[in-house]
Parts: C-alpha cells; sequence; structure tokens
C-alpha cells in the first residue's frame, strides 16, 4: 500500500490540516490504522484535558465525579492534613512529609 499525505478538516475547530505520511508511518507503527479527526493542536489539547481531568474514556464535563478529600490528624507529628481516603480511628494517617520519611527508611 503506498502511502500519500491526505488533507482533512478538524472535528473540534474545523481547521484543515494534512495527515503527513511519517505520521501515517508512526500511528501505523502503533496500531492505529484510522484517520486522525482532530488538528493536532486539538489532539494536544484533548489529551492534556484528559491528562488533567484523569478521564480517559468519557472527557466531556459533569461524568467524573470530584476527588473527595478528608482531614486528619497527622500521626506523627499532629499537624492537620488532607487525605483522599476516610481514616480510621484504629490505623494511623500521615501527612504528606511524614509519609514520605516512612517510605525513604523502610
Amino acid at each position: 500500500m503506498i502511502l500519500q499525505e491526505k488533507a482533512f478538516e478538524c472535528f473540534d475547530c474545523g481547521a484543515a490540516f494534512i495527515f503527513t505520511v511519517d505520521e501515517q508511518l508512526a500511528c501505523q507503527a502503533i496500531g492505529h490504522f484510522n484517520a486522525p479527526k482532530r488538528c493536532p493542536s486539538c489532539r494536544l489539547a484533548r489529551k492534556a484535558y484528559q491528562m488533567k481531568n484523569g478521564n480517559f474514556r468519557n472527557p466531556q464535563p459533569g461524568f467524573q465525579s470530584e476527588r473527595r478529600l478528608f482531614h486528619a490528624v497527622c500521626s506523627q507529628c499532629g499537624r492537620n492534613t488532607e487525605v483522599p481516603f476516610e481514616p480510621k480511628p484504629d490505623r494511623p494517617v500521615y501527612c504528606r512529609e511524614c509519609y514520605q520519611n516512612l517510605k525513604v527508611n523502610r
């Protein structure tokens, strides 16, 4: 199959862009065989949005729940901190600095 440059219109912004032979070869090398729907700048913007929101399957706003943080007191230094899990009274909770020190000293 002979590859050649192809012109497309971006699905998001409507700008015209060229899908070069080098880009086609790179895509085929990683197993992508469909033509892109978005221009390079819209692809980067979409990827940045997904990386920021941790939402790779459904990038529409409103579908991802907000990250909930819980108040806790560090068991080692006594500082107030927030953790992404609900603390249990029978388990120690550490602030970021104390936790990092514990990991290094293990």
